[in-house]
């Protein structure tokens, strides 16, 4: 039986403690700030903890490609025109055996920075999590401070082929890369480098997203070079995988490299761009290092899951595509409550593998005005998040105060995200995290209340074996016919274990009050174990308090009379009656 629910709190690493609150567009990282791995102290890590995760991811950790290097420390500018912001692409590595300078207080003492940071998280009973690139690094890769046994990435390859198994990378022989037009021209200017300065490769190597030409446009991945396993895209996507490909043994190398480290687990970065017969071969060889060891994938394609959880021997997928997008849609009016159960039905039972979230570094703030406007307004997807399943839940720092990602950064407009780019900072995290203190103190009531929420919710999926450990039960199959019951808005279900029982009833509404008369079926009981004869009552422990008595044959029959108010999450123990 799991102990408990994975809680995952991400950290974009580099924005976390960066205390400037004036930032300038396309500022430098003296201008704007950047936040250091001596940031995240104890007080930091405990007040986190305190939220009920068990995990932090840390992403950005790995060196990427920026702008500004670090020449006094031999770490050089990378080209303006294959970086996106100044401060760069955490997905754009530029080396996978060393970690971002700039967030080391002492450039030169970086690593032992982070293996300090490490050993804090780790105190503070909480797991680490960092980010694993397998599909594309930094157009500009090179390693530094790679094992001297090991040679670079493309150091080797016949760059006279287009496709070589043991090639790193695929070639558009003949071509040099094109820098996409834009780039070249408009933002060039706008980030003030000189515009005299140049980009050469030849010949040209494939573009990160798949891009098999020297011209990608400027919504490619143009920063990013494909990475090759083995498949032979231009030849029907033909297979040659024995012996086992030079790309597989450099990338099993670098993450064992990470799990000596005491790393926890790898969220893996567009894990179905990269073939799932690698991750066969690679999670069972680095669990020999720790068996413990997470691994979870950032897919996005349903039909894949299956062969990722069942033959790549993932722990975890992104819920993406099925519970984000439609718990996103019924936010914002655009589909009804009702929707959700097809996203379980859906998963054909790989429910409990996946990962749900209503933010992260990718998406839409829930309060900025691009998605729901309002934090309070996603509280009953957010229970649902969090407790539909066994499986884990993860939040985004900054989402449990309601940060709304307000104004243009530099490379990134002003579309409702946080920044990935630029050195900038985020204000409404900067008011809990105080100039350092972590106490909340800056923070208004609404953000107050809302923190609570969030420490309430995350505590109780830790505490209650029916949501860590529980099955589930939906029960809007029984209410579909039901005319006192309005599935457009609200949605029910249980969630049991032969001791503890739990009933979620939620109110997606957050305009209008809505009163419901709730059935459950006799074989939710049976299937329970709950005999006929039982009195129940409920307890409306996440947000208010109190207690009614009621009959299994009424809530099958007549139903429990409810009056939700907007936004209404009623989490109710049902238990004997003493």
């Amino acid at each position: 039986m799991n102990k408990n629910k994975i809680i995952i709190y991400q950290i974009f690493t580099r924005l976390f403690g960066n205390k400037k609150t004036k930032c300038k567009i396309f500022g430098s990282r003296k201008e704007n700030g950047v936040g250091k791995f001596s940031d995240i102290n104890d007080l930091a890590l405990s007040e986190i903890k305190k939220l009920g995760i068990t995990h932090i991811w840390y992403t950005g950790i790995i060196e990427h490609a920026c702008a500004e290097g670090y020449p006094e420390f031999g770490i050089e500018n990378d080209n303006p025109l294959i970086i996106k912001g100044k401060a760069g692409s955490p997905y754009a590595i530029k080396d996978y055996y060393d970690v971002s300078p700039d967030l080391a207080d002492n450039v030169n003492n970086r690593m032992q920075e982070f293996e300090d940071l490490v050993k804090r998280t780790h105190n503070n009973d909480l797991k680490i999590i960092i980010d694993f690139v397998p599909n594309h690094l930094a157009r500009e890769y090179k390693s530094d401070m790679k094992p001297k046994s090991i040679k670079d990435f493309g150091e080797d390859d016949d760059i006279s082929k287009s496709f070589n198994k043991d090639n790193n990378f695929y070639y558009i022989v003949g071509e040099e890369f094109v820098v996409p037009k834009d780039i070249a021209g408009n933002y060039k200017k706008l980030i003030s480098y000189n515009t005299d300065k140049n980009y050469y490769e030849y010949p040209a190597k494939v573009t990160g997203n798949d891009k098999f030409t020297s011209k990608p446009c400027i919504n490619d991945w143009y920063e990013t070079i494909k990475l090759n396993y083995g498949v032979d895209y231009k030849n029907n996507g033909k297979k040659h995988f024995n012996p086992i490909p030079d790309t597989w043994l450099k990338m099993k190398n670098i993450l064992i490299f990470w799990a000596k480290k005491g790393i926890d687990g790898f969220r893996c970065d567009m894990a179905e761009m990269v073939p799932v017969e690698f991750w066969n071969w690679l999670i069972p060889e680095v669990r020999k290092q720790n068996p413990e060891i997470l691994f979870i994938a950032e897919i996005y394609k349903p039909s894949l899951y299956s062969d990722y959880i069942n033959f790549g021997h993932f722990d975890y997928l992104y819920d993406k595509v099925g519970l984000y997008d439609t718990l996103a849609a019924i936010i914002t009016g655009k589909k009804p409550a009702s929707e959700i159960t097809l996203c379980w039905q859906n998963l054909n039972g790989l429910d409990t593998c996946m990962l749900r979230f209503l933010e992260n570094h990718d998406e839409k703030r829930i309060a900025s005005k691009y998605f729901a406007g309002n934090a309070q307004k996603a509280i009953p997807a957010m229970v649902l998040a969090a407790t539909l399943n066994k499986g884990p839940v993860m939040i985004y720092s900054g989402q449990e105060i309601g940060e709304h990602a307000e104004g243009i950064s530099g490379f990134s407009g002003d579309d409702g995200r946080t920044t990935i780019f630029d050195y900038w900072n985020v204000p409404e995290h900067q008011k809990w995290m105080n100039n350092g203190k972590f106490d909340g103190k800056l923070l208004n009531n609404k953000q107050i209340q809302l923190r609570d929420f969030y420490k309430k919710l995350l505590n109780l999926c830790q505490t209650n074996e029916a949501i860590y450990n529980g099955e589930f039960y939906d029960l809007l199959w029984y209410n579909k016919d039901n005319p006192d019951f309005d599935d457009s808005i609200v949605y029910a279900y249980l969630r049991y274990t032969d001791k503890n029982k739990l009933l979620f009833v939620l109110n997606f509404s957050h305009g209008r009050n809505v009163k419901i008369k709730l059935k459950i079926p006799e074989h939710a009981f049976e299937i329970m174990k709950v005999s006929k004869d039982l009195i129940i009552y409920g307890s409306d422990i996440l947000l208010t308090d109190f207690n009614f008595n009621i009959s299994v044959a009424d809530l099958k029959n007549g139903g429990i009379n409810l009056m939700l108010k907007p936004l209404d999450s009623y989490v109710f123990r049902l238990a004997l009656n003493p």
